[in-house]
């Protein structure tokens, strides 16, 4: 009888997948990419409708800071549950939410846990960029804030400005420096000295007067734009160019948060400490949750917006998540962790001519694939972007085929991105490389064999 649910069960599973590019927008290329239907996890593990098993490397986006139903999650949501509490209450102080900030304010460096303060908004992605940017505006009596582009293919010599805004303020946008190994293109400086000559040269001096902008926003790692972390030498220099101009920095930890690159929050790395920090992502230990913290002397400003900012569950499972991560010294682990994978990594790189830059921090990692026009060692500036993006997606779908879950990122398309949650073991780290390797081993071959994507064929 069991038997026969669980078929059942499988069955109407399936079917419901066969419906769903019918009844969802065709945009939602993760359906297209990643065929799967999940219907049980744990930890690292997916279990699809088809009875397949998979290690998940995307972790929800880096939000499942410790994978699936980790248990200590799993008993805060139901404590609350059972409690009895409402779920959803907007801004009022309750036991759950005073829990959490406590919690939140011993993860955070002292110099700024000393004087913050947190300001909770809706989940939405923009929900806590537009808190931050208001509160940067009400507080310097300025509207523009600059924000920075990814940079792929090399320093750009010129601020990237151009019309648009961020949340209803004018933008002006710079280049981020990108791969801090790769060369730049002006006397042999690299990019990280190009980018940062373009933000003191955009902001301008310190003379009163200037037109400075409410506040800069940066991200220590550019995860989504192809896993580009930044150098702590220009962390720091931007702190120095804002702080001698008193323009409030934001810093988006949305991605890179709660342990992600080896430290509990990346900015710690360089010693930064921000006007105001965006958490988001694994900060609500798998639920939906934003907050903005801020040092005191901004206190100008709307409290943050949102239906959803009072979310009770989302609260309980972040303040476990966070004190999980805390007691058992989880970002040390990923920054160890972290870097023998991507020793590893870069061993792909000496074999297949078509894996180019590996890079990341902790455990957000990044391999880029290249379709070089020339011999093998044909710098990377030279790819082209569509025939790379083709690999990207053959490595992906061959990973799949081995029960392997990974991203692809990047303007481009074309850098395969792990997400591990921190609390992979090692030998769950062993399986994920062996059959990452496998599959592009198997990318390999058939470029040798067969017509490659996009009409590319590797060098050897």
């Amino acid at each position: 009888m069991a038997d026969e649910v669980s078929a059942r069960a499988r069955t109407a599973r399936e079917k419901a997948a066969k419906r769903r590019p019918s009844r969802e927008q065709a945009a939602r290329t993760c359906v297209r990419t990643l065929p799967v239907v999940p219907v049980r996890a744990r930890g690292l593990t997916i279990e699809g409708a088809d009875g397949r098993r998979y290690l998940d490397c995307v972790s929800g986006a880096g939000a499942l800071a410790l994978g699936h139903h980790h248990p200590v999650v799993l008993e805060a949501i139901r404590k609350v549950l059972d409690s009895g509490a409402p779920l959803q209450v907007m801004n009022l102080t309750t036991p759950v939410e005073d829990a959490f900030v406590t919690e939140l304010l011993r993860t955070l460096p002292p110099g700024l846990a000393d004087h913050a303060r947190v300001r909770f908004c809706g989940p939405a992605v923009t929900d806590p960029l537009v808190t931050a940017v208001g509160l940067v505006r009400a507080a310097t009596g300025r509207s523009r804030v600059v924000t920075f582009t990814p940079q792929v293919n090399g320093p750009v010599p010129e601020a990237c400005t151009g019309p648009g805004d961020v949340c209803g303020a004018p933008v002006t946008r710079l280049p981020y420096p990108g791969d801090a190994h790769r060369p730049g293109a002006v006397s042999g400086r690299s990019g990280d000295e190009l980018a940062a000559d373009g933000t003191e040269s955009a902001l301008g001096d310190r003379r009163p007067g200037r037109n400075l902008p409410a506040g800069v926003i940066l991200e220590p790692v550019r995860s989504e734009d192809g896993v580009f972390p930044a150098s702590d030498t220009w962390m720091r220099r931007m702190r120095r160019i804002t702080a001698e101009r008193s323009v409030p920095l934001i810093a988006d930890e949305t991605a890179t948060g709660v342990g992600r690159t080896g430290a509990f929050w990346a900015v710690e790395h360089s010693g930064v400490l921000p006007d105001v920090l965006i958490l988001s992502g694994a900060a609500g230990g798998g639920l939906p949750l934003a907050a903005v913290v801020h040092h005191a002397d901004l206190h100008a400003g709307e409290p943050g917006s949102g239906t959803f900012r009072g979310n009770q569950l989302a609260l309980a499972a972040g303040a476990a998540t966070l004190a999980h991560v805390r007691e058992h010294r989880l970002a040390e682990r990923a920054a160890a962790l972290g870097a023998r994978i991507l020793t590893r990594l870069r061993g792909l790189a000496e074999v297949f001519p078509f894996v180019g830059d590996v890079r990341g921090r902790g455990l957000v990692l990044g391999i880029e694939l290249v379709a070089p026009d020339g011999a093998p060692g044909t710098p990377a500036d030279s790819v082209r972007p569509g025939p790379a993006a083709g690999l990207a997606a053959s490595v992906q779908r061959e990973c799949l085929r081995r029960g392997l879950i990974v991203d692809v990122t990047g303007p481009a398309a074309n850098v395969v991105r792990l997400l591990p949650p921190l609390i992979v073991t090692e030998e769950q780290t062993t399986a994920v490389l062996e059959r990452l390797a496998d599959a592009v081993e198997a990318v390999d071959r058939s470029l040798g064999d067969h017509a490659p994507p996009c009409g590319v064929r590797a060098p050897r």
